[in-house]
């Protein structure tokens, strides 16, 4: 969620505190909810290029009409930058990126009816304005220049610090999108499980949905750029987190971790202020130089935790961060594949199984080599479309045994037969693409946004 925060709560003084904080997340299963959050491009029908936040048909704009369908706007600087509906929210990403932030809910039918509702609102507006939205994980034509810069004052402080610790930092900000399902979890042991099972699988993930296979209109030779974007963002709170599946892990880890990381900001009166490179640990002790004698509040350690972006991030809630953006179908997978393998004990228990033998090194080479050669990474003398077909068995199996059935009847395994087909054939997403772009488009790339668009 990017709107901006409201500071609140009493000092922290204690690390305890932040750890608690998380520890509130721990619930009973009956309790355990699916949120779903994808982003798309908003172009110009036109042609073709990224909408600007200003502009009788831009990004402003499109929130603006949103209005109608019962949104209520979030304005920072005079500028409507979010809208929230409940639980639910529609946000923006530095270059304009157009972000659902689904409620928690119950099924994964729920998840596609709230997508289903939040397209046609869009394409609704889009049509009266000239614009459309792709689901795909990297920009497939414009060049980082051509990318208009949202007005938002977080947004500013991490574009001027990402350049320091990456060379495509940047990148990640302005022209990549994803899908992310958000899960929850009964107990720390629970979360340590689940946490360690779906780092180990991201790879997977990733390669399944790999969706990006074009810069600036050529291809990359990658299967998901936006995947390899993340290894040179920022070593400081990127990454696959080892010392997840170290001995004796759990909560005050991640947060000791979470306070190695740099901060990007602190919001106060209405205003974002500077203190990236600075650490939370000395702001824990008053010592912060950016605001000297001054203490955290609970909200600024709700901030930090969203600034850090490993493959799997922890909050009051597991998000599984590995999959580009994608088609509608695809939207609904996601939630299917780690609902099916984290929702049900007997696949969670397969899937550790299955990944608890992995060492450090055969781990991170999956996180290295799958962005690039997707599905046909090797992996322990067969490949990562064989193991992707053993693990979407342990998810339908998972999603058969939760019978969380439709109106028609129909259990949530179904969502999972995108996926399936996709590791049946050894053709990714983008292999399709990659396909088309030598086959009927003829080398020209502006297909896609007339083929691919929602």
């Amino acid at each position: 969620m990017s709107a901006p925060p409201k500071s609140s709560g009493e000092p922290i003084t204690d690390r305890r505190q932040l750890a608690a904080y998380i520890e509130q997340g721990c619930k009973p299963a009956e309790d355990w909810r699916i949120g779903t959050e994808h982003e798309k491009f908003a172009f110009r029908l036109s042609d073709h290029r990224p909408l600007p936040y200003e502009g009788p048909d831009g990004i402003g704009e499109v929130l603006t009409r949103l209005t109608r369908f019962g949104w209520e706007p979030v304005v920072e600087n005079g500028n409507v930058i979010a809208l929230t509906d409940g639980a639910c929210s529609v946000s923006l990403e530095p270059g304009g990126q157009f972000e659902l932030s689904g409620a928690p809910l119950r099924t994964i039918h729920e998840t596609c009816e709230e997508v289903h509702e939040h397209l046609r609102q869009v394409k609704e507006v889009g049509r009266e304005l000239g614009i459309g939205m792709l689901g795909l994980g990297f920009n497939p034509k414009w060049p980082r220049a051509d990318i208009p810069w949202m007005p938002k004052g977080r947004y500013r402080i991490m574009r001027d610090y990402m350049p320091k610790k990456g060379g495509l930092g940047l990148d990640m900000m302005t022209r990549t999108c994803t899908v992310q399902v958000n899960l929850d979890f009964a107990s720390e042991a629970d979360l340590v499980r689940k946490f360690r099972v779906s780092l180990a699988l991201q790879p997977v993930a990733t390669a399944l949905f790999a969706n990006s296979p074009f810069t600036e209109g050529k291809p990359n030779g990658f299967q998901s750029f936006r995947s390899h974007i993340w290894t040179d963002t920022d070593p400081d709170r990127c990454g696959d987190l080892p010392f997840v599946f170290e001995d004796g892990f759990g909560i005050e880890r991640y947060v000791d971790y979470a306070l190695d990381v740099p901060m990007y900001f602190v919001y106060r009166d209405g205003r974002y202020l500077d203190v990236s490179g600075q650490s939370f640990r000395d702001f824990l002790d008053g010592r912060l130089p950016g605001l000297p004698g001054e203490r955290p509040v609970l909200t600024d350690w709700v901030d930090h935790l969203t600034t850090m972006f490993p493959e799997v991030r922890l909050k009051r809630f597991l998000e599984m961060r590995g999959a580009d953006g994608g088609p509608w179908r695809r939207l609904c997978a996601l939630p299917a594949l780690w609902v099916g393998l984290l929702y049900d004990g007997a696949s969670l228990d397969a899937a550790w199984d299955l990944v608890k033998d992995w060492s450090e090194e055969e781990r991170a080479g999956l996180r290295r080599d799958v962005p690039r050669l997707g599905l046909r990474t090797p992996f322990r003398g067969r490949t990562v479309r064989e193991l992707a077909a053993e693990v979407l068995e342990i998810a339908r199996a998972g999603l058969k045994r939760r019978a969380r059935n439709d109106r028609w009847g129909d259990d949530e395994s179904h969502f999972i037969e995108t996926l399936a087909l996709i590791a049946e054939t050894g053709v990714s997403p983008a292999d399709e693409l990659l396909e088309r772009y030598r086959g009927p488009w003829q080398g020209d790339v502006d297909h896609v946004f007339t083929e691919f668009a929602y």
